[in-house]
């Protein structure tokens, strides 16, 4: 019986010890390319931007006489290739769009190390362009982890508008969600959307599916309660990959640039 308690016990430090050291492939999922990918999209520049030890790529919609610029941070998975795909949105708003990818997505270099490495690169990223729209109208926008490095950024540069797409509490509330038995003291990515969004003072639109199962709806619901300025479009019959595909959503994104531009 001693034994096999000693193996239990040592089974769980090292399932612990693991979680610990590799919590990066439980969080981010990212995809490679080739650093010859062709990104051939009209009005777009690809673009590089160093960061401490490597570079980050990026894309950049430049339309010929802008009123402002999107600063989009996207999810967990994938890479550019995937994730610049509705230019026509931007087009429409004429804002240029500017993203980049995260280390070791897509051409960007290096791998992530720790949360704050992370915003580090998202501050960086920004300082490279934001020169360019000094006097325009600037919005950041957030998708699921995203939104909780596009909140701590709009928080120290209070841009016009701040847009959060399937945003979260924190990382801790998702780990105890799907990840229930494993302790939230072991969690090196804390990623506390809450306590960044309450310093936003300019609006800040949440949009968010009904039938979002990876974060649930009831996320974006407690965050409207700490916002100070903020609004939530609930798309009843969104999940968490399509919410973008419904038409509710798209005319939201529509308003809220046009009432940026408006204001």
């Amino acid at each position: 019986m001693a034994v096999a308690i000693g193996v239990a016990i040592a089974a769980l430090l090292g399932l612990l010890l693991f979680v610990w050291l590799r919590q990066e492939a439980l969080i981010f999922f990212p995809q490679r390319l080739a650093a010859d990918h062709p990104f051939e999209l009209p009005d777009v520049e690809e673009v590089r931007i160093a960061v401490e030890g490597t570079m980050l790529s990026a894309l950049h919609l430049k339309l010929p006489d802008p009123k402002g610029v999107v600063f989009y941070l996207h999810g967990n998975a994938g890479n550019l290739a995937g994730w610049f795909v509705d230019t026509q949105t931007y087009r429409a708003a004429n804002l240029d769009l500017f993203m980049i990818d995260y280390r070791g997505y897509g051409k960007s270099g290096g791998r992530i190390r720790s949360e704050a490495q992370l915003h580090d690169d998202v501050a960086a990223a920004w300082e490279a362009v934001a020169h360019r729209y000094r006097g325009l109208r600037k919005i950041v926008c957030g998708r699921s982890l995203g939104t909780a490095l596009a909140v701590r950024l709009a928080a120290r540069i209070q841009p016009d508008l701040t847009v959060l797409v399937s945003p979260f509490w924190s990382m801790a509330e998702l780990a105890r969600l799907h990840y229930p038995m494993l302790p939230s003291r072991l969690l090196r990515y804390p990623l506390k959307t809450f306590e960044d969004i309450g310093a936003i003072a300019n609006p800040v639109l949440l949009i968010h599916g009904g039938r979002d199962r990876l974060i649930p709806l009831t996320h974006s619901v407690r965050l409207l309660s700490v916002c100070r300025d903020a609004r939530l479009v609930r798309i009843d019959a969104g999940s968490h990959n399509d919410v973008q595909e419904f038409a509710s959503y798209r005319s939201a994104i529509a308003h809220a640039f046009g009432q940026v531009q408006r204001n």
